[in-house]
């Protein structure tokens, strides 16, 4: 009986000791989450509103990829951050009209650069907009690159992609992007081409003689039609090459 005794004696000393030992555990757990959380919080509260990041903005300070992506998504149904798409979420600005998207630049940045290099450039409908060929706003996003891959989707957007044979650089895209209104011009939406035309020609009028050397050179590796309607526009403004 004594036997006995002293074993459920010792049994209970051990029961006694892992449940203290998985309580202590459980509770540390807990403590790392709200760490996480609450690092992942303060982060976020210094991204500017609308700036799009995934939990790789984070690994470095916390490295436990699944509970990031946990304390991301608890935030993201909690209404304090948006979710772009799978990975993909943004710091919101909320009008009083509504949430706000991000600006195109945030939503496919890191289509555009990488490891600090310029690997793409935005072009298309939002670029036409900008540049006053067109009233019209796409959900589509195109994007100029050296090596180009089939569209997708993210979010509610179409990301599609352009060819560009010339190098890209900062110093070139509003040129290229110049170049890409030309040579689509048929495609513009909204927009009579006698419109577009003169459109163009005011822009390339604002260019200084170094431009005009450097869209003429860059037109090399346009299709003749491009360059023919370039051409004809330098003409118009006395910019003949």
């Amino acid at each position: 009986m004594d036997k006995i005794q002293r074993l459920n004696f010792k049994w209970e000393n051990m029961s006694s000791f892992f449940n203290n030992l998985l309580d202590n555990s459980l509770s540390l757990q807990k403590e790392y989450s709200m760490k996480t959380t609450e690092y992942i919080a303060f982060t976020i509260n210094r991204f500017p509103k609308g700036y799009v990041f995934t939990y790789e903005d984070f690994v470095t300070k916390v490295n436990k990829k699944e509970a990031i992506i946990k304390a991301l998504n608890r935030m993201a149904v909690s209404g304090k951050i948006s979710k772009l798409s799978k990975g993909k979420y943004y710091k919101p600005e909320k009008t009083a009209f509504g949430t706000l998207q991000p600006e195109q630049y945030q939503i496919v940045k890191d289509l555009l650069e990488q490891n600090g290099k310029t690997i793409g450039y935005l072009t298309g409908y939002s670029i036409y907009n900008q540049l006053g060929l067109t009233t019209q706003v796409s959900n589509v996003i195109q994007i100029g690159k050296n090596e180009i891959r089939s569209a997708f989707t993210r979010g509610r957007f179409k990301i599609s992609f352009i060819k560009q044979k010339n190098n890209i650089t900062k110093e070139n895209i509003p040129l290229l992007q110049i170049l890409d209104a030309i040579r689509y011009i048929k495609k513009i939406p909204d927009s009579t081409n006698e419109f577009v035309c003169k459109r163009l020609i005011a822009i390339l009028k604002e260019l200084n003689e170094k431009d005009i050397k450097t869209i003429v050179r860059l037109a090399q590796k346009y299709p003749p039609s491009t360059r023919a309607l370039l051409g004809a526009m330098l003409d118009e403004i006395g910019k003949v090459e």
